[in-house]
C-alpha cells in the first residue's frame, strides 16, 4: 500500500486521538451482553433531533438503506419519477431505481448542486417527488425547491449524506423536505466503524412506518405487521456516533480551518474553490476544487506524496448501469464539465498547517503560479 506524506484520510490517527473513549465505547457494549435495538440506538437517535431540529430520526445500516426507507415509506414505486442531480454517489439514483422508480436528472449550478430552474424544466405527470443532494457538505437552494415542490405537490427527499453540521439560512440540512437521509460512512465527518446510516422527518406517521419496516416489520417479537427488511444500526456503533455526535463541530471547524488555509495559499487561477456563501454552513465532508488538468495535477501530486481523489470522474447519466434512460454525452453539460475537473484535496482535521502549505506549494509549482 503507498504510504503517502499527506493521505487524502487518516482514519489510523483519528484512532488514536479517540483510542480511549473509543475502547470505552467498545467495553460499555460488549460488557453488557446485547448488541442489537438496545437503548443505545434510541439514544443516538434522540441526540440526532436535538442536534439537527428534526421531530424523528430513524438509525438503519446505511445510508443508501435511509433512501430507499424514506422512498419507500413515501410511496415511491413503479411507474414514478424522481428528479435528481446527474453529480452524486451512485446511491441516490441506485436507491430511485430500487424501489422500481425512474430516475430524471437536473443538470447542476456552478457549485455542483442541483439547479432549480432545470427541476421545474423536467417535471412530468408521472414526478412524484425531488431528490437534491447536498453535495461535498453544501446545502442545496432550498427555498427555490421547496417553492417548486409547493407548487407541482411533490414530495422532497433530501440526499443529506454529506451535510450532517451543515446549515442553510440558520436551518439544518435533511430537515426541509419531508425526509432528509445521512450517511456515517467512514469517510463523513460523523463516522461509524464501518456503514451505518440514519433519516429524520417531522412527519410521525411516515416515521412510525420506517421503524417498523426496518425491522422486518416487527411490531413486537412475535408480531409482524407487514413484511419489511432488516436494516438496523448495531448497538456499537450507536454508542460510537453519540460520542463523536459531541465532537462534530470540533471536526468541522478543523475542517473548515484547513480550507481557509487552501483558500489564501493556493494563488493558481486554474483551482476554483467554490465560495461559501453568506447565508451557508459547508460541513465540508469534501474539499472538492475544479482543476484544469486535473489528471495531469492529481499525478504530479502523487509523485509528491499527496493523495488525492476524484469526486466522482463520470456523472451518474454516463453510466453503465444507466444506459436504460437513453443519456449521451451533452444531455447536461455542466455535470459534465464538472466532472472533467473535479479534484478532492486532503482537508481532514488531522492535517497540520505544514501539511496544507506543502499541498498548495505543490499545486501552485504545477501551475507555475
Amino acid at each position: 500500500m503507498t504510504e503517502f506524506k499527506v493521505p487524502f484520510i487518516d482514519l489510523q490517527q483519528r484512532f488514536i486521538e479517540e483510542k480511549a473513549e473509543l475502547m470505552a465505547c467498545v467495553e460499555r457494549i460488549l460488557s453488557q451482553g446485547h448488541l442489537v435495538m438496545t437503548q443505545e440506538v434510541f439514544d443516538f437517535e434522540r441526540r440526532v433531533t436535538e442536534f439537527t431540529g428534526a421531530k424523528h430520526c430513524v438509525s438503519c445500516a446505511n445510508g443508501t438503506d435511509a433512501l430507499m426507507l424514506g422512498l419507500w415509506a413515501l410511496g415511491i414505486g413503479k411507474g414514478d419519477e424522481v428528479i435528481t442531480t446527474p453529480i452524486s454517489f451512485i446511491a441516490s439514483t441506485g436507491s430511485i431505481a430500487h424501489v422500481g422508480a425512474t430516475p430524471v436528472y437536473a443538470d447542476v449550478r456552478e457549485d455542483q448542486n442541483i439547479d432549480p430552474a432545470e427541476i421545474e424544466k423536467k417535471i412530468t405527470p408521472r414526478t412524484k417527488a425531488i431528490m437534491p443532494v447536498h453535495w461535498s457538505g453544501r446545502i442545496a437552494d432550498m427555498d427555490a425547491i421547496l417553492d417548486i415542490a409547493r407548487k407541482h405537490k411533490l414530495a422532497v427527499i433530501e440526499d443529506a449524506a454529506q451535510s450532517m453540521g451543515a446549515y442553510y439560512k440558520g436551518k439544518h440540512g435533511g430537515t426541509f423536505g419531508n425526509i432528509g437521509t445521512f450517511s456515517t460512512h467512514p469517510l463523513k465527518n460523523l463516522n461509524a466503524i464501518g456503514d451505518g446510516g440514519f433519516l429524520v422527518t417531522d412527519d410521525e406517521n411516515l416515521a412510525k412506518k420506517i421503524r417498523l419496516y426496518r425491522n422486518h416489520g416487527l411490531q413486537d417479537r412475535d408480531t409482524c405487521v407487514m413484511y419489511g427488511v432488516n436494516s438496523r444500526l448495531d448497538s456499537l456503533n450507536a454508542e460510537v456516533l453519540m460520542y463523536r455526535l459531541g465532537r462534530l463541530n470540533e471536526v468541522i471547524g478543523r475542517r473548515q480551518r484547513n480550507v481557509d488555509l487552501y483558500r489564501k495559499k493556493i494563488r493558481a487561477k486554474e483551482v476554483h474553490i467554490p465560495a461559501d456563501k453568506q447565508y451557508e454552513k459547508n460541513s465540508y465532508v469534501m474539499m472538492i476544487t475544479q482543476s484544469e488538468r486535473r489528471d495531469e495535477l492529481q499525478k504530479f501530486l502523487a509523485g509528491r506524496g499527496i493523495q488525492s481523489l476524484v469526486y466522482y470522474g463520470t456523472p451518474l447519466h454516463l453510466h453503465a448501469a444507466a444506459k436504460r434512460l437513453g443519456h449521451k454525452r451533452g444531455d447536461f453539460p455542466k455535470a459534465e464539465h464538472q466532472a472533467d475537473r473535479v479534484l478532492a484535496l486532503p482537508h481532514h482535521q488531522q492535517l497540520s498547517e505544514d501539511q496544507i502549505s506543502y499541498v498548495a506549494d505543490t499545486v501552485n509549482e504545477f501551475y507555475g503560479a
